[in-house]
């Protein structure tokens, strides 16, 4: 009796093709580029109270290590943020995980998302971003990291994702509105820029100055349909500071 035929799921080829393509320009002979380790570091995040699906699918799709120096992809799936260079980092995965959980909660599985995220760094939020949205914008204000993330990224395939050299504060009006803005970098405001390119419905998460905490915390702001804005503070954070213009 003929067995039926396997059960269709029309993203994983495409996932698969990506990641594939990826390991020819990784580091090599270090094990990295196993599902397993990535599961590990899924795992803990889980055991610190990581819920959504989502992210969780992202975390194990994306290698971490491809986004770091090679004499630093040891600990590429430690919880630790590592040095990229010109005095920015690439965040903890936990940090990462927590932002985007908190930006994708106001949205229901599947929706058609058009994010746009502050801070490309060296690209690797934007990959677990491109991921989960439609389409994604990403902006980072210094050339140098700009070109390495177009270069990190560029084997993953990844046609959701655009890349922007350009002044983060000013968000990207040509794309606006935005149903989610995330920012790697704070400030003591959050941009009004940014506010104005949320749509309705939409939700920003950002790191921000709070005098009363002493430092950075992070900061949820929901555009309501009615257009007002709601908004709460949740855990400190640390990030580097928001700066204008580009370098």
């Amino acid at each position: 009796m003929s067995q039926p035929p396997p059960l269709l799921r029309p993203q994983r080829p495409l996932h698969e093709a990506a990641l594939e393509q990826s390991r020819r320009s990784m580091p090599v002979g270090l094990g990295l580029d196993s599902h397993q380790v990535r599961e590990r570091m899924v795992v803990r995040l889980q055991a610190q109270g990581l819920r959504d699906e989502r992210v969780l699918a992202a975390l194990r799709a994306v290698p971490r290590h491809a986004f770091v120096d090679t004499a630093l992809a040891n600990q590429s799936y430690e919880d630790t943020s590592l040095p990229i260079g010109l005095g920015q980092t690439i965040s903890k995965p936990s940090v990462v995980a927590r932002m985007i959980e908190l930006l994708l909660a106001p949205h229901a599985l599947g929706a058609p998302l058009k994010l746009l995220e502050i801070g490309t760094g060296c690209g690797y939020q934007a990959a677990l971003l491109a991921l989960l949205a439609r389409s994604v914008v990403s902006i980072e204000r210094l050339k140098p990291l700009h070109d390495k993330a177009r270069d990190n990224l560029a084997p993953l395939g990844l046609h959701a994702l655009r890349l922007v050299y350009g002044d983060g504060r000013l968000g990207h009006a040509p794309n606006a509105p935005y149903d989610g803005i995330i920012a790697a970098a704070g400030g003591d405001d959050l941009p009004a820029a940014w506010l104005e390119q949320l749509a309705p419905g939409g939700r920003l998460v950002a790191p921000m100055h709070d005098a009363a905490a002493g430092g950075q915390v992070l900061v949820v702001c929901d555009r309501l349909a009615d257009g007002s804005l709601q908004r709460r503070s949740h855990e400190a954070v640390r990030f580097v500071p928001l700066k204008s213009g580009t370098d």
